[in-house]
C-alpha cells in the first residue's frame, strides 16, 4: 500500500463491471412502498415541517426550489443550515452524516476551524475581492505546482467548468486543431461544447437541452475504458483536421462510477502523443482527494493540462482552475509581456483572495493532517461494511471505491449506454435509466430518513473528520434500511 494516496487497493475492475452488468439486467430492488410511506409520514412530514414550509416557498421564486443540481431530494429538498466536519444539520434541528461532502471538496471536513480562522483574518483586513493581485493567489499557485509534477503554471478561474472551457481553447490554440473526444459519459461541466455524451455512455447531444447540434460539430465522444474505441476515433480525425485534445476523468466517468482499468490512463497518454492530440485530465473531483500529486500521481501519467475544482478551495466559491506544462500555459498569459494569441478567459471572482486563502490553507492543512489518507481508510470500512450488509440481505447491490470516493449501486442507472447501432434499443434505455433514477431518489430518501446525506442515493465521499466509530454507526443506519428493500413491484 502507498500511503501518499487515499486508494489502498485498486478495485477489481473485471469483477465490479461483471456486478454492475447483472444488475441493470435484474428487476429493481427498492425501498419498500409501505415503509418509504412511513418515512414520509412519520420523518419527512413531521421532523422536517420547517424545510418543508420553506421549500414551499422557495419553488415560486427559484426554479425546481433549489439552486444547487445536488440538492434535490424526495420528497422534498432539506434546507441545511449548519456543516461542521463530518456532521449536517437541518434548519429543523436534525443532525446527519455528511457523505456528500459539498459533492467533494472538503477533504478536511466540513467549515474546518484552521481554514475558517485564516478566511476571517483575510476578511478583516481585504475583504472577499478587489480585482487586483494578492499574495495569497501567488501562494495557491505555488503550492499546487510544487504537488503536482505536470503543472508548471496555474490560472485560477470560478469554478471547474469554466476551467474545462479554458482548458479546450488552450489545446486548440496550441495544436492548432478543432477536434476534442471526451469518454463517454464524463462530467465536464455544463458548458455547450463539452454538454455532450454525459452520464450515459453514447448519449451524444440527447442530454444537452438548449444547446443546438451544430455546437458539437467538434465534440466527439469514446466508450470508457475502450483505447481500442479511442484510436478509431484519433484515426478518422487524423483525416479531417486532427485531434486538439482527449479528455478524461482518470478514475473513470462520474467520479469513477463506470471503471477502468488500472493500465488505461497510460495507454490514453501514449495514443495522445502517437496522434499529437494534448492529453487533458479533468482532476476536479481527484485532486487533493485521491493523493496531493493527484490521480495523475497514483496512475504515473503526465497530463499536459490538468483541470481543477472542488478541493482547489476547500469548499469555498470560486473553484476552479487550469494547470499544465509551460509551453502550454502561455496560451492564458494575459498581464506582464508576451504576444500572440490568447485564450479569452476571465472572470470579476476569479483568483479572488477569500478563495485563494481557504485553497491554501486547506492543501497546507490536507498534507499536514493526512487527511487524504484518513478519508481513504474511512472509506475502505465503509465500503467493506456496505458488502457485508449486501450479502447479509442478498441483495444485488454493488458497493466500491476508490480511495476516498465511494460507490453503493443499488439500481445501476449510470451503467446503461446507448449504441446508435442498434436504434431500436434507445427507447427502452431511455424507460429504464428514468424508471431506476427514480428509485435511486426513493433509496436517498431513505439514507437521508436514518441521518445519511449521500449523493443522489448512489455516491459518496468520506473525509478526514470521519472516525471508525462513526463509520460503523452509518453502518447500523443503513442496515435499518437495506432490511426494508424487496423486488419492486410497479409503484402506484
Amino acid at each position: 500500500m502507498d500511503r501518499t494516496f487515499s486508494i489502498s487497493q485498486y478495485p477489481d475492475v473485471k469483477a465490479v463491471t461483471s456486478q454492475l452488468d447483472r444488475l441493470i439486467k435484474l428487476p429493481i430492488y427498492s425501498v419498500k412502498p409501505d415503509v418509504l410511506k412511513r418515512y414520509e409520514q412519520e420523518y419527512f412530514a413531521v421532523k422536517c415541517a420547517k424545510s418543508k414550509e420553506m421549500i414551499d416557498e422557495a419553488v415560486n421564486i427559484i426554479p425546481g426550489g433549489v439552486q444547487h443540481n445536488l440538492a434535490f431530494n424526495h420528497p422534498f429538498p432539506l434546507v441545511f443550515t449548519k456543516a461542521e466536519g463530518a456532521y449536517l444539520y437541518d434548519i429543523d434541528g436534525n443532525r446527519y452524516y455528511d457523505f456528500l461532502q459539498a459533492g467533494g471538496p472538503t477533504v478536511l471536513g466540513s467549515n474546518p476551524v484552521e481554514v475558517r480562522e485564516k478566511v476571517i483574518e483575510l476578511l478583516n483586513d481585504c475583504g472577499p475581492s478587489t480585482g487586483l493581485f494578492h499574495e495569497y493567489e501567488y501562494k495557491l499557485g505555488r503550492k499546487i505546482a510544487d504537488s503536482i509534477e505536470s503543472v508548471d503554471m496555474f490560472r485560477m478561474l470560478g469554478s471547474g467548468t469554466e476551467a474545462c472551457m479554458a482548458a479546450i481553447r488552450v489545446a486548440r490554440l496550441a495544436t492548432k486543431h478543432k477536434n476534442i473526444v471526451k469518454m463517454g459519459g464524463a462530467y465536464h461541466g455544463w458548458s455547450d461544447q463539452l454538454a455532450y455524451g454525459i452520464r450515459i455512455p453514447g448519449s451524444k447531444w440527447t442530454q444537452a437541452h438548449g444547446v443546438p447540434r451544430y455546437v458539437f460539430k467538434h465534440t466527439q465522444e469514446f466508450f470508457p475504458n475502450d483505447l481500442n474505441d479511442l484510436e478509431r476515433k484519433l484515426r478518422f480525425n487524423k483525416l479531417r483536421g486532427g485531434t486538439a485534445a482527449v479528455m478524461i476523468e482518470p478514475v473513470g466517468p462520474e467520479s469513477g462510477t463506470r471503471l477502468v482499468d488500472y493500465e488505461f490512463n497510460k495507454g490514453v497518454e501514449q495514443l495522445c502523443r502517437k496522434y499529437g492530440a494534448l492529453l487533458i485530465f479533468d482532476e476536479v473531483v481527484t485532486a487533493f482527494r485521491i493523493g496531493m500529486s493527484g490521480a495523475q500521481g497514483y496512475y504515473g501519467v503526465s497530463p499536459d493540462l490538468t483541470v481543477f475544482g472542488k478541493v482547489v478551495a476547500g469548499g469555498y466559491p470560486s473553484a476552479g482552475g487550469l494547470g499544465g506544462k509551460l509551453e502550454y500555459m502561455k496560451y492564458l498569459g494575459a498581464g506582464i509581456g508576451g504576444g500572440g494569441k490568447k485564450a479569452m478567459v476571465g472572470g470579476t471572482m476569479a483568483a479572488n483572495p477569500l478563495s485563494c486563502v481557504a485553497g491554501y490553507y486547506t492543501l497546507c492543512e490536507i498534507e499536514r493532517t493526512g487527511a487524504i489518507q484518513r478519508s481513504g481508510q474511512m472509506a475502505d470500512r465503509l465500503v467493506a461494511g456496505l458488502q457485508q450488509l449486501i450479502a447479509k440481505y442478498n441483495l444485488p447491490f454493488v458497493a466500491f471505491n476508490q480511495g476516498s470516493i465511494c460507490h453503493l449501486e443499488t439500481v445501476g442507472t449510470m451503467h446503461f449506454a446507448i449504441d446508435w447501432m442498434k436504434p431500436w434499443q434507445i427507447p427502452n434505455v431511455l424507460k429504464e435509466t428514468s424508471k431506476r433514477k427514480k428509485e435511486m431518489e426513493h433509496m436517498g430518501a431513505a439514507y437521508m430518513a436514518e441521518g445519511i446525506v449521500t449523493l443522489a442515493g448512489s455516491r459518496m465521499y468520506t473525509s478526514g473528520a470521519y472516525t471508525s466509530e462513526m463509520i460503523d454507526d452509518a453502518l447500523i443506519r443503513f442496515d435499518r434500511v437495506f432490511a426494508n428493500v424487496a423486488e419492486l413491484q410497479e409503484r402506484s
